[in-house]
């Protein structure tokens, strides 16, 4: 999810085009009432997002039932610290914007059980 609709737009284009199903949100309120009732394999959380930032998304959905409080979240902030804020909401990985579309492609795939690679949630 990402709160610029150019980058949330071109985020979900590129990967449909690899084969993976999108569904999008432009803040954590808008995302996390979409978490059920089928929850998404990952998440592209963005922290800096109006409505409901990343943090408060994050901590609303670490409460829900485990189906939803485990799905992995990759991080995608300019925030310069964003190693250590996604290492403090538990993100499986993050990257810095502008990052190289290949780190995000490979970072999604890693973060993916093969079985699932078909589902993921910007």
């Amino acid at each position: 999810m990402d709160d610029d609709p150019d980058i949330l737009e071109a985020l979900s284009e590129i990967l449909e085009a690899e084969g993976f199903v999108i569904r999008r949100a432009r803040n954590g309120k808008e995302a996390l009432d979409r978490l059920e009732p089928e929850p998404p394999n990952l998440i592209l959380l963005d922290l800096m997002m109006p409505v409901m930032d990343g943090w408060e998304f994050a901590q609303r959905m670490r409460q829900k039932p485990p189906a939803v409080a485990g799905i992995p979240l990759i991080v995608l902030s300019a925030d310069r610290n964003v190693g250590s804020k996604a290492q403090d909401i538990g993100a499986v990985g993050h990257l810095a914007k502008p990052f190289e579309l290949n780190d995000l492609l490979d970072m999604v795939r890693r973060s993916l059980d093969p079985s699932a690679m078909s589902s993921t949630s910007a």
